[in-house]
């Protein structure tokens, strides 16, 4: 038998992602530009939340960064919407909504280490404990330890975000 249970309801997805935004514009208040770079998918839609959020709380430049990682095929080619001059010498964020065995992300790092960056973080909406690789979570909304048979996902909408876990 199948049962979800609700991890986080809108409300508090709408709380740790305010919450995050303070957390980067406090660890990156002395920038007056960062790059909040979200994976394509559901990280995308938490970066641009991120972005609304911290475009209320500061006065940082902030440029928006899709980056696509095949997720079932980490080792092909990783890229961007935006040019590695936009990126060279900046602070980036990369954000992804759940950080489960650390590939995405791990893949994610690799790319933009190819050219000299500033400061380089990571943000996750949830942070599973089940790692293959060792890649952390600068800021994080939630942490869980789960079993290797459990699976989060989040869905992402503009009235009904929620993460849960099956």
């Amino acid at each position: 038998m199948n049962t979800t249970t609700t991890i986080l309801n809108h409300n508090q997805i709408g709380q740790k992602i305010k919450r995050i935004a303070y957390q980067i514009y406090e660890a990156n208040s002395f920038e007056n530009e960062i790059i909040i770079a979200g994976i394509q998918g559901n990280g995308i839609f938490f970066a641009k939340e991120l972005v609304k959020c911290l475009q209320k709380i500061s006065s940082l430049k902030i440029i928006l960064c899709e980056v696509y990682i095949d997720k079932k095929n980490p080792l092909s080619e990783v890229t961007t919407n935006i040019t590695k001059d936009l990126y060279e010498n900046k602070s980036i964020v990369l954000v992804d909504d759940v950080l489960n065995s650390g590939t995405t992300l791990m893949y994610g790092v690799k790319f933009f280490l190819e050219v000299p960056l500033k400061r380089f973080k990571t943000a996750v909406l949830v942070n599973r404990n089940h790692k293959k690789y060792p890649v952390k979570a600068d800021f994080k909304g939630i942490s869980l330890s789960t079993s290797t048979k459990e699976h989060v996902e989040v869905s992402f909408n503009e009235k009904s975000s929620k993460a849960f876990l099956m």
